[in-house]
């Protein structure tokens, strides 16, 4: 077996010439060399090994001294992926979503232009991964953000020298999408969700799930800072409780975050508490364990011996999957999509039948039909985050902007005006009275 390449630059005597040369393999495994200037052993060669370090660490994705001409965009995209992997990170070291958004792009611009000269990218390039984005069916704003992802990878590479700096300059020209002059589609604003429509959804959402529910609906907190809530995070001093999660929208700029826990609120999450107080008070692990007591305890024939062994041999040794500790964005989401599944269940011939699997029901269903049951679903499932857009409107109402603003954790008063909107009927009763 050949002895691996070293990637740390080696500093070795050039035998014909007697000057000093810096040996390495770079990251796709190329192998690389320089010659340096002065003798071996001198000053000016030892003091340009040294710099020769510090760039090959600074930029490990880049041979120094190589010229941009050679660089084609699937290296910019490795590069920036790898750079991405360290820097979306959040303050415990788990990666963001960021990452798997910019893998996402990335994938699209290697299609098109993976083994085009990456100086050779340009507005046109941009313009035409945008017409592939917006063929896919996104929404205008969506398509800017990621068009401004790949921006940020080509300033990114500029950064890094990788590509001229006249290369991000005309990717700049390129302005984003502009509402009703673009055939992108628009999305529709976030609407409140209706507390019956809420209420009809409890009945079929498990107790850790509607926990969650029940505590966005008190306090007004994001999705992902009632998955992440600890007894350890909560300072319980003081008569209203006081929860710092660690993990927020605004942490990596060092924006604060504090919800406030009252009594209603408190008394939920009593009913969640375990002695360890790292343990996530809504955790689908705790929720399958409690469902199987409920079950084994419900049971109307006796367990006897026999039904222990079958049940035993049934049971996989080493899943592949277990339950998580907490519960994700996405699988609070949905659990909440099931349980509007169950609580408004389509019309026939769209509803899945008894008995039947969800293969079964897909394939029985015709394109037509299954564009049809989408639109159901889509006007009678809500997402955890409306319950927020639900909140805002209804402090604002009562108590006021700075009140609202305070409570949804907004620094800036603008943000909290798209969640609370402004009282129509206030409006209208000026108006009565001075029109």
């Amino acid at each position: 077996m050949s002895r691996p390449r070293q990637s740390i630059p080696s500093y070795l005597e050039h035998k014909q010439s007697g000057k000093a040369r810096a040996v390495w393999t770079d990251q796709t495994g190329n192998r690389q060399f320089r010659m340096l200037p002065g003798a071996f052993d001198s000053q000016e060669s030892r003091s340009a090994f040294a710099r020769l370090q510090l760039e090959l660490a600074a930029v490990p994705h880049r041979s120094p001294g190589r010229s941009t001409d050679s660089v084609t965009i699937n290296e910019v995209l490795l590069a920036f992926l790898k750079y991405a992997e360290g820097h979306y990170r959040r303050a415990d070291g788990s990666p963001t979503d960021e990452i798997d958004e910019y893998k996402r792009v990335a994938r699209y611009v290697r299609e098109l232009y993976g083994l085009t000269p990456a100086k050779a990218f340009g507005p046109l390039a941009l313009k035409a991964i945008r017409q592939k984005f917006i063929d896919a069916g996104w929404s205008r704003k969506f398509v800017n953000k990621r068009v401004e992802r790949v921006r940020r990878m080509f300033k990114f590479a500029v950064s890094e020298e990788l590509v001229p700096p006249s290369v991000f300059q005309g990717l700049a020209t390129v302005s984003g999408l502009k509402l009703g002059r673009t055939a992108a589609r628009e999305t529709e604003p976030i609407e409140p969700v209706d507390d019956a429509v809420v209420d009809a959804t409890l009945p079929h959402l498990g107790r850790h799930v509607r926990g969650l529910v029940d505590l966005q609906r008190l306090t007004g907190c994001r999705p992902g800072e009632a998955c992440n809530l600890r007894r350890r995070d909560i300072d319980m001093g003081g008569t209203i409780w006081l929860y710092r999660p660690r993990q927020h929208k605004g942490a990596h700029r060092g924006k604060p975050r504090t919800v406030s826990i009252g009594p209603k609120a408190q008394a939920l999450l009593r009913e969640f508490f375990t002695p360890d107080i790292d343990d996530y008070l809504f955790s689908p692990a705790r929720a399958l364990t409690e469902r199987n007591a409920e079950r084994a305890a419900n049971r109307k024939t006796p367990m006897y011996p026999s039904n222990a062994k079958r049940n035993a041999t049934k049971r996989k040794v080493n899943p592949k999957r277990m339950p998580a500790k907490k519960y994700s964005k996405g699988s609070y989401g949905l659990s909440v999509d099931r349980a509007c599944d169950k609580a408004f269940p389509p019309p026939e011939p769209l509803a899945q039948q008894p008995g039947e699997t969800h293969a079964k029901w897909w394939g029985r269903l015709t394109s037509e039909e299954r564009t049809e049951l989408k639109a159901w679903q889509s006007l009678h499932r809500w997402a955890p985050n409306r319950l927020r857009h639900t909140f805002g409107p209804r402090v604002r109402k009562d108590y006021g902007l700075e009140a609202a603003q305070v409570l949804l954790g907004h620094s800036k008063a603008d943000v909290t005006q798209i969640y609370a909107e402004r009282n129509e009927a206030l409006a209208a009763t000026v108006a009565a009275k001075i029109g």
